[in-house]
């Protein structure tokens, strides 16, 4: 196959991957009930915790940022998969002629960027609120960006089990999302954490999505930009590839 016959092929399936994207947004995201739990619920936890505590604005709104775009890019897609196996409007997605690649793609382009605008309009808000400025513009854009779609390749990867009912995915998923707050320097930073909490904190994607937020916002990280990047994009990577292998192993 030639260079351009593979182009081509390219941008057919990019265009594929876009489509699915855009029916995702119209159907699953722009409802009125999405849009509230994707900004109130990540509020209500954030609060929950931050209330009472004598911590910096600089602190507080990183993490808030980051928890909604944990929430909102992760949340949809485990609940509208495993509607669409239900009325098997899944198989038929599966059984175009596309990559399954692009089927999964597309899937978790429609919560990145639901995620990309929750966060947006949440950071929108506190800039001129809480009187915030911005100390590093290009760790604000790596950490949405990135966050977005590594929160929702998580969501569309578990996503991936062979589940008819949505409760089962966002039960595995919410035992998998609360424990990772906790140990990601959400309310307490990093390099404030005893050795043994640095170390497990490593392990939590939303640790280095926070940590670019804070560079954002502080100046500041716990980390080197270039190795939260990196290992944002690893996660991303790994989640893409661990949901394809799960949907090969249930669908034979």
């Amino acid at each position: 196959m030639d260079q351009c016959a593979r182009r081509l092929m390219f941008l057919e399936e990019l265009e594929a991957a876009w489509a699915i994207a855009k029916k995702d947004i119209k159907i699953y995201y722009l409802k009125a009930p999405t849009l509230m739990f994707a900004i109130l619920f990540p509020f209500a936890m954030f609060f929950a915790f931050a209330v009472g505590r004598e911590v910096p604005l600089n602190t507080l709104i990183p993490g808030l940022v980051s928890i909604t775009v944990f929430f909102s890019a992760s949340s949809i897609g485990p609940s509208a998969l495993p509607l669409e196996r239900r009325i098997k409007a899944y198989d038929r997605l599966v059984s175009a002629p596309i990559s399954p690649y692009t089927v999964i793609i597309g899937k978790v382009l429609s919560g990145a960027i639901f995620g990309l605008i929750i966060g947006s309009l949440i950071l929108a808000a506190s800039l001129p609120i809480f009187g915030m400025q911005l100390s590093n513009l290009l760790g604000l854009l790596l950490g949405l960006v990135l966050a977005s779609l590594c929160f929702s390749m998580l969501g569309i990867m578990l996503a991936m089990l062979p589940r008819e009912n949505p409760g089962d995915v966002m039960l595995l998923l919410n035992f998998i999302r609360l424990p990772l707050i906790f140990i990601s320097g959400i309310f307490i930073k990093v390099d404030a954490l005893p050795y043994w909490g640095q170390a497990v904190s490593a392990f939590s994607p939303l640790t280095y999505a926070n940590d670019l937020m804070r560079l954002a916002f502080e100046g500041t990280s716990a980390f080197s930009p270039l190795l939260s990047t990196a290992v944002l994009v690893g996660f991303s990577a790994a989640f893409l590839y661990v949901g394809r292998r799960i949907d090969m192993r249930t669908r034979g």
